[in-house]
């Protein structure tokens, strides 16, 4: 058998690779949001539909494929799902009507979240005990390029932007071609190794999901929020606020929001290992959670410069996730960490389908436009109150989990 220590940066690698593509074809609707407007004459109801239907079937179906990941090994869902994204971002390219550009993004978002379930369970089993937290780090850092790559693609692909809506998307195509082959390749080595084969089935039981402990339900509250902002916001509406509302060019918007990735690039990793390295999840967590509701602030109720506010949600989005995820592999067994993953993209998908729903049509209602900037006062306001809510059971989840984490640390646990 293969050692762990020979594979695991491999394994990382890969899964890294098969995020990248994946990131890029979820992020690739707010960059031609604009067009899709002008071209199509899509509403922004509509347009927030087509990241919020890619969320919708995960309410159910992401719990069910945590299960899956638990019961038949990350690497054969990692690869099963791959391949239902890239059929999905196929069909968001080709489709000849809005009907079937929002079908492709439901088949892409019924095979995407249960795929990053599947890869972050995929670095647990090569990392536990070892640097944990800078693993999955590293893993969203390289993801995140792939976002990065999308919202400098109207700069990096111009010539594409410039013949219309439909070739940017069929760059996406191409990224998430290169994310099935990843996975595929992710497969055969993983499957040689035995490291993470799946241990004897057990009977899923629904009443188990009651048994994580309250500090897992702050943890998974918090998920919802966050989530729901960060990918709502940045994924869907920055772009077309920072062009309307900021009085930016496509290309300056689209820039002006990699740069939350670009730093995450750097940043997520960094606070993976001091997370590992001075062991208090909690508190980063908590600071992390803390930022987000002060930079909706910024852009929405001062004249500051955007730099300032992308700094603030590029440090929030780097250290939030980067201290979650491996949060959450400490709070549950390791039989059930599929599951537990599984239950937390349920509850984010429904907030972020939400979300985006909710914040098209405020802005819909208020006649949120170039001519009308101060029609995104409505969604500024959803999105802030909704992160500062966040930043309340992050303390809960402090008071909590903090206090077994300082026990631990006083006992040399």
């Amino acid at each position: 058998m293969v050692s762990i220590e020979r594979v695991a940066w491999v394994i990382l690698a890969l899964v890294s690779a098969a995020l990248f593509g994946n990131y890029y074809v979820y992020d690739s609707i707010g960059p031609v949001a604009e067009l899709l407007q002008t071209q199509r004459g899509f509403s922004d109801t509509q347009i927030g539909m087509l990241n919020a239907i890619y969320s919708l079937p995960n309410v159910v179906l992401v719990l069910v494929g945590g299960v899956l990941s638990d019961r038949f090994g990350a690497g054969r869902v990692t690869m099963w799902t791959a391949g239902i994204c890239l059929a999905g971002a196929a069909l968001t390219a080709w489709g000849p009507g809005y009907e079937w550009m929002a079908a492709g993004r439901l088949l892409f978002g019924i095979g995407a979240e249960t795929f990053n379930i599947s890869t972050l369970a995929a670095v647990v089993p090569y990392f536990a005990g070892r640097h944990l937290a800078f693993a999955i780090g590293m893993t969203l850092a390289i993801g995140r390029m792939g976002s990065y790559a999308a919202d400098m693609s109207p700069e990096w692909f111009a010539g594409a932007y410039a013949s219309g809506w439909q070739a940017p998307m069929v760059i996406a195509v191409l990224f998430a071609a290169s994310s099935f082959v990843a996975s595929v390749v992710y497969w055969w080595v993983d499957k040689g190794t035995g490291v993470t084969a799946p241990p004897a089935a057990e009977k899923f039981v629904a009443r188990d999901l009651l048994r994580f402990g309250t500090a897992y339900w702050f943890l998974l509250i918090l998920c919802v929020l966050f989530y729901a902002v960060i990918l709502a916001f940045r994924s869907t509406f920055s772009i077309k606020y920072f062009q309307h509302a900021h009085g930016l060019t496509l290309a300056a918007a689209g820039a002006m929001n990699s740069y939350v990735f670009l730093a995450a690039i750097f940043a997520t990793p960094a606070f993976g290992w001091l997370s590992d390295r001075i062991g208090r999840y909690a508190p980063l967590l908590a600071f992390g959670a803390f930022l987000l509701p002060v930079s909706i602030a910024i852009m929405a109720a001062t004249d500051w410069s955007l730099w300032v506010a992308t700094a603030l949600v590029g440090v929030s989005y780097s250290l939030v996730p980067a201290v979650m995820w491996p949060l959450a592999s400490k709070l549950v067994a390791p039989e059930k960490i599929g599951t537990a993953l599984g239950l937390m993209f349920v509850v984010q998908n429904a907030g972020i389908a939400g979300a985006n729903l909710v914040a098209g049509w405020l802005n819909d209602r208020a006649g949120a436009s170039a001519a009308n900037p101060a029609g995104y006062l409505p969604m500024m306001w959803f999105f802030g109150v909704a992160s500062a809510a966040g930043f309340v059971f992050s303390v809960l989840l402090w008071r909590v989990a903090g206090r077994k984490e300082q026990e631990a640390i006083t006992h040399g646990g």
